[in-house]
């Protein structure tokens, strides 16, 4: 993930109440790739980026297990094939 997505991936955590320290691989490099982090030390975190993405989403599973749906009855997800004229 970028530093944006980072940025909604610890307010979603902090919102969620799931501990992490979301911080870039390279310390020196914020453009580069960010992860989530069980400490904010460099020298002895280690990467929790998938279990706390499955803890994510057991929460929303937890919230609602049916998919999201539109409130206009219309599809949520697809795509619209037209013709090719034959």
């Amino acid at each position: 993930m970028d530093a944006e997505e980072a940025r909604q991936v610890d307010a979603t955590l902090r919102l969620l109440g799931i501990p992490g320290i979301v911080a870039p691989e390279d310390p020196d490099n914020a453009a580069g790739v960010w992860r989530v982090y069980d400490s904010p030390v460099p020298s002895t975190r280690k990467d929790t980026t998938a279990d706390i993405l499955a803890a994510v989403v057991a929460q929303f599973r937890e919230a609602g297990p049916e998919p999201l749906r539109r409130a206009d009855g219309g599809p949520t997800r697809g795509s619209i094939i037209p013709p090719n004229g034959n």
